[in-house]
């Protein structure tokens, strides 16, 4: 089995369509491929797959990974608290905003994304928590982030 890396999906050939995939598509294969197909709403793997994304981003601080979620559209990510051991990000214009509100927090691969790439940059145990979503009703998504321990 061929193990790819970050810097393979930077190789794009497409001549016509290009490197855009639409939105739609994304929520697509998350929420219904995912989220509805598998059990447990697909929590393991979007937790096994996003740790695993973010521990393959080209990134070594903080700055890097909050760039690589503009720079990939996951969202506009601000940092608004910071200690040595807690971190918390809010995440404005997230790929859920806009989809009805069901009580339920659906950006756990975004969660896993931060956890890979935060334990990569920090050398350490991370360990993330969504608590807000826009879908769950929070005006934005937010993640808890817990290192070491």
């Amino acid at each position: 089995m061929t193990a790819f890396t970050f810097d393979d999906m930077r190789k794009i050939d497409r001549k016509t369509l290009g490197g855009e995939v639409p939105l739609e598509l994304f929520r697509t294969i998350r929420l219904i491929g995912l989220h509805q197909g598998l059990p447990m709403g697909g929590k393991a793997t979007t937790l096994t797959v996003g740790r695993k994304i973010g521990d393959s981003l080209p990134v070594r601080s903080v700055d890097d990974i909050l760039k690589i979620f503009v720079d990939l559209k996951i969202g506009l990510p601000k940092v608004i608290h910071q200690d040595p051991d807690l971190v918390r990000v809010v995440v404005e214009d997230c790929f859920c905003d806009g989809l009805p509100a069901s009580g339920t927090s659906v950006c756990d691969l975004e969660g896993a994304i931060l956890e890979g790439a935060m334990a990569k940059v920090t050398g350490k145990t991370v360990r993330v928590r969504e608590t807000k979503c826009n879908v769950a009703g929070h005006e934005h998504c937010e993640y808890e982030i817990r290192i070491g321990g």
